[in-house]
């Protein structure tokens, strides 16, 4: 497995398809990175507050056209 380092420096657009996938349009600098040993191999995402605060809100943007578009349960609580 390659593993990288991804560096987020701006967040430009947010979508998702029929199947669930969410799909963001990045600027990022994506460079390789040495395994470190006895060390599971992971890539990493960095990310400015700035940035993760956009994500957030790109995130819950998301998650609420998502629940949209799911079908409405036709069984009610009966309290």
């Amino acid at each position: 497995m390659k593993i990288h380092t991804i560096e987020i420096n701006k967040l430009k657009a947010a979508s998702n398809t029929v199947n669930g996938l969410l799909i963001f349009k990045v600027d990022a600098v994506v460079t390789a990175k040495e395994p470190l040993e006895g060390i599971e191999p992971s890539s990493i995402v960095t990310m400015t507050e700035a940035n993760a605060r956009v994500l957030m809100s790109l995130l819950k943007a998301q998650f609420t056209e998502l629940d949209a578009k799911k079908p409405k349960s036709r069984h009610g609580r009966h309290g």
